[in-house]
């Protein structure tokens, strides 16, 4: 019986190391199909990921997605439920490339397009960003505050023909501001829909609503979107204002996960199955095909009555910027890489608010969280103005910690102190930001922000 045992084990170990062996050769393989292919196109490897992060914010239906179409090319609506309904539901993405027509002056030489309309000649390249469409719409202010955590710098839509601030105006702006993003550009769309006079006006309304905040000077620009008008402006503007940020790619990576999918369609045969995505940013480091990767916190799971976080261990199989297969990711723009996890763990963004990283390097899983708390004077978001009361003792908060949300059930209160029980575990490093939101009627607003202390 022991023999026929060692037997066994001894065959599944072979299988094994056959199975890995296939695997390491099809990583070798497709890396060298994606430097085979870089070199027969001509492409240089730093113009293939964007080297930034830019948010799209504002209040609902103010043009966030239809200036990110006319940028990009690409409708970052796909969502069926975002179709029907007309307004984002999930964080979009779409990457584009700034470029610029060496005869020109400036603005009007920053484009998107390859070729100048006017010299007939090609355009140099500036600089690949991707945007980051969040959504506007009060209910979806979680979504929101997810992509705040990925972005370098915002564009805050705002709508002329409407008055200024909008609730989720005022929402989006607070939340940028507790995110830490410093850098953000004004757009005043919609300009042809009104008269110049109340254009005009509405720019004035949008100054004061900015003055006494940190972006008291942050530029206004002026635009239709629909109509492709001043778009070269903000092209302009955008490079001179949200700058790429220094980046060490030689620390331990880390990255966001913002999405997570199943690319399988229905039916696909086992042998054909492709393993789960994790789309999102990497903040940190860079993370290369075959790398080994731990995923924290992880599948959350119910034992004994216990919630309990499971990290997960895989290897990334291949990765994508875009439409763009590439060998290795670093920090700036949206990504996606396929793992080898069963897609029944990833499917319907099943890991957004994960951390991945290499095993053993990521910060610790909280299942409570011991908060210095800083409290906002007024609530943010709602119509009413609302005061700011102190938290108090079995509250139920939204809580916002890198690309997570979690609910927190407060258990004990202090002086700028709060204690709380996780619904959902988070993993995130101590003195970690956390936007605090409170459920006011039938919503949740935004009161305040708080750094973790401990358990």
């Amino acid at each position: 019986m022991a023999g026929k045992e060692h037997t066994a084990k001894k065959k599944r170990e072979k299988v094994k190391d056959e199975a890995e062996i296939k695997k390491e050769k099809e990583i070798l393989e497709l890396k060298h199909k994606i430097k085979q292919q870089r070199k027969s196109t001509g492409e240089n490897s730093e113009h293939l990921q964007p080297s930034i992060n830019i948010g799209l914010v504002g209040h609902v239906d103010h043009g966030k997605t239809t200036l990110t179409e006319k940028l990009t090319g690409k409708w970052t609506d796909t969502h069926s439920e975002e179709i029907k309904r007309g307004i984002t539901i999930r964080l979009g993405y779409a990457d584009i490339t700034f470029r610029r027509c060496p005869q020109c002056s400036e603005p009007e030489c920053y484009t998107v397009k390859p070729t100048c309309e006017i010299h007939n000649i090609p355009t140099e390249f500036v600089r690949k960003v991707s945007f980051v469409d969040a959504p506007g719409h009060e209910s979806l202010m979680a979504t929101m505050l997810s992509g705040a955590a990925i972005i370098d710098g915002a564009l805050l839509l705002i709508a002329a023909n409407e008055f200024c601030p909008q609730p989720q105006t005022r929402e989006h702006l607070m939340a940028l501001q507790m995110s830490g993003i410093k850098n953000i550009i004004v757009v005043q769309n919609k300009i042809d829909l009104i008269p110049k006079e109340r254009v005009l006006k509405n720019h004035q309304q949008i100054k004061e609503f900015l003055k006494g905040t940190i972006y008291e000077d942050a530029p206004i620009i002026p635009i239709s979107a629909q109509h492709e008008v001043n778009l070269d402006v903000l092209i302009k503007t955008i490079e001179d204002v949200i700058k790429t940020p220094a980046r060490n790619p030689d620390v331990d990576p880390v990255m966001y996960v913002a999405r997570s999918f199943d690319i399988n369609k229905p039916g696909s045969a086992p042998d054909k199955m492709k393993g789960g995505i994790l789309g999102g940013a990497v903040i940190k480091g860079r993370l290369k095909i075959g790398d080994h990767i731990e995923i924290r916190p992880g599948r959350i799971v119910e034992e004994a009555n216990q919630i309990v976080a499971k990290p997960l261990h895989t290897q990334i199989v291949s990765a994508m910027t875009g439409n763009t297969p590439i060998d290795e990711i670093y920090p700036g723009g949206s990504v996606a890489v396929m793992t080898d996890l069963d897609p029944s763990i990833v499917n319907s963004d099943k890991l957004t608010g994960n951390i991945v990283g290499i095993p053993g390097k990521l910060p610790q899983i909280w299942y409570t969280l011991d908060l210095e708390t800083h409290l906002l004077e007024r609530v943010v978001g709602a119509k009413e103005d609302l005061k700011v009361d102190p938290i108090k003792p079995n509250e139920v908060l939204m809580l916002n910690v890198n690309s997570a949300a979690t609910v927190g059930f407060v258990t004990s209160i202090g002086k700028n102190r709060v204690k709380c029980k996780l619904k959902l575990p988070i993993c995130a490093e101590t003195n970690a930001k956390v936007t605090i939101s409170r459920r006011i009627g039938t919503r949740f607003r935004l009161i305040g922000y708080a750094l973790i202390k401990g358990e």
